[in-house]
């Protein structure tokens, strides 16, 4: 009989394989966003659909189950908290949950995902969410059939969706985590609503050449740590980060020439996730601790590069002068504070992913306010722009002009991401929780941010958040790096600590 050494150096081969599976689809995936032509469209879904059946028939092989069998004495493998017994336990529950899932649904979510997409992209260039809907009825009947074929014990549907992104989050958890923060933000949004400042944001809105972004967006990028020598930077109509692998991370950003925050902190924010992506060890892919710990961990890293650093007046007291020279005529005679003013503006806004930091969160909210009720079945699809901006009103008191900045903004539904949106506030959250940490661990972070000296942090991150991989789940890593459970204080700390002096609270 095989030793049990035998039978995990066994596991780990085969987890690699499946990984280099997936890897193919996403080259195929990240391809379909950036260079495919709009008439490959079809033959694309029926590619994706065809690696998702391979991919899932290898990953719920009665071969790897009874590895998995072999595999329970957590002891042997190290303890319940080695690195062994993590990627045991994280393959066990990825093959507990793909096995409940018949190729049939693997298959057609991956052909709805594609197709999905990019009918959402013409949708929304039209602004009209009729040409989606069909697409989204579809999407939103295979993730409810998903969710009853995982299972949910006594939680509620969307508990099955959400794990898959957040392993053991549920959706009274999160409702837990996110009433206090919810209230917490709608008396600072208010207060600021009440100050006197009011930035000066037009200024933002001049002409920023697209090829001078491009290159001050890439400098930007390459200063924090991203390796372009591992990676590229792209354009799609939503950005993304994406990873192929060991020494292939791509980034994707938008540029429009008289917004210069979209592109600029929309690149910071997926180098973030790219860095972490980058500081994933080589020698672990297709395991737990070569993975990421979670989505809501994933954000946290672009959280905090974009906003904890990138929009810090300590990044600006170096980056400002090589932003003036980039761009003369839109900054040449624009003094700092105002520039620094006017890229912390909090005010409400349409679109998510340009939302300033205080009013992020309530965008987050808002969408898992509505997945909720349309995974159970109460929200019908037809509804949702009439939900979304009658939501959107009561959270901002504002009304969505027309689909394209109301429930047209996102590509995640398109893509099958219910369940994702929470991450993103997650990450907020454990994005000030661990930069506390690092504060304390290093010393004056501002001092090295202002010299330029961006390492320090990346190797901090390198080492406490991105070589554990999944080794620990989100929970349970905070805790490890922090000392401290998750909690919404460091993140409300940070918010009064920039906001407060910045409009004289």
């Amino acid at each position: 009989m095989a030793s049990v050494d035998e039978r995990y150096e066994e596991l780990i081969g085969e987890l690699k394989q499946i990984a280099l599976l997936n890897s193919c689809s996403s080259v195929l995936g990240w391809d379909e966003q950036t260079y495919m032509p709009p008439g490959g469209a079809e033959h694309r879904a029926n590619q994706l659909a065809m690696l998702a059946g391979m991919s899932h028939e290898r990953a719920t092989s009665p071969q790897l189950g009874e590895l998995l069998d072999e595999l329970q004495d957590e002891e042997a493998l190290g303890g319940a908290d080695s690195e062994r017994a993590a990627n045991v336990r994280e393959a066990r529950r990825s093959y507990e949950r793909a096995t409940k899932l018949p190729r049939r649904l693997v298959e057609e979510q991956s052909r709805a995902r594609t197709l999905g997409q990019q009918a959402w992209v013409d949708a929304r260039r039209r602004k009209n969410f009729a040409d989606f809907q069909e697409w989204l009825e579809k999407i939103v009947a295979l993730k409810q059939e998903e969710a009853e074929a995982v299972g949910y014990g006594d939680g509620v549907r969307y508990d099955a969706l959400l794990d898959d992104y957040e392993p053991g989050a549920t959706t009274a958890q999160v409702k837990e985590v996110f009433g206090p923060l919810r209230d917490e933000l709608v008396k600072l949004v208010a207060a600021i609503a009440d100050s006197d400042i009011k930035p000066d944001i037009d200024l933002l809105a001049r002409h920023y050449p697209v090829e001078a972004q491009r290159e001050f967006g890439r400098r930007a990028a390459e200063a924090i740590g991203f390796d372009f020598s591992a990676g590229r930077l792209d354009e799609a109509a939503h950005p993304f980060c994406s990873s192929f692998g060991p020494g292939d991370c791509r980034l994707t950003t938008r540029y429009d020439e008289y917004h210069f925050p979209g592109a600029f902190f929309g690149t910071l924010h997926e180098a973030g996730h790219g860095i972490y992506e980058q500081g994933l060890r080589k020698d672990a892919y297709g395991t737990a601790v070569g993975h990421s710990a979670s989505l809501g961990i994933h954000e946290s890293q672009s959280r905090m590069w974009e906003n904890f650093v990138g929009r810090s007046r300590p990044f600006w007291n170096h980056f400002y002068t090589q932003a003036q020279d980039a761009f003369p005529e839109a900054l040449g005679e624009v003094p700092l504070d105002d520039f620094f003013g006017a890229v912390n503006d909090v005010r409400p806004s349409w679109i998510r992913v340009e939302a300033d930091e205080v009013t992020y969160n309530l965008h987050i909210m808002l969408r898992f306010e509505l997945e909720q009720p349309l995974i159970s079945g109460d929200l019908k699809p037809a509804d949702v722009p009439g939900a979304w901006n009658d939501t959107f009103h009561r959270y901002f008191d504002m009304t969505p002009p027309d689909d394209a900045l109301g429930c047209l903004q996102d590509i995640h539904w398109s893509a099958g991401l219910i369940g994702y949106f929470p991450t993103y506030a997650l990450g907020n959250l454990y994005a000030a929780q661990f930069f506390d940490q690092a504060r304390a661990d290093l010393g004056d972070l501002d001092a090295m941010f202002e010299k330029g000296e961006f390492q320090p942090l990346k190797e901090w991150l390198n080492k406490n958040v991105h070589a554990r991989g999944l080794q620990y789940r989100a929970n349970r890593l905070v805790e490890v790096v922090t000392g401290k459970p998750l909690s919404a204080e460091p993140l409300m700390r940070h918010l009064h600590g920039k906001f407060d002096p910045l409009y004289r609270l």
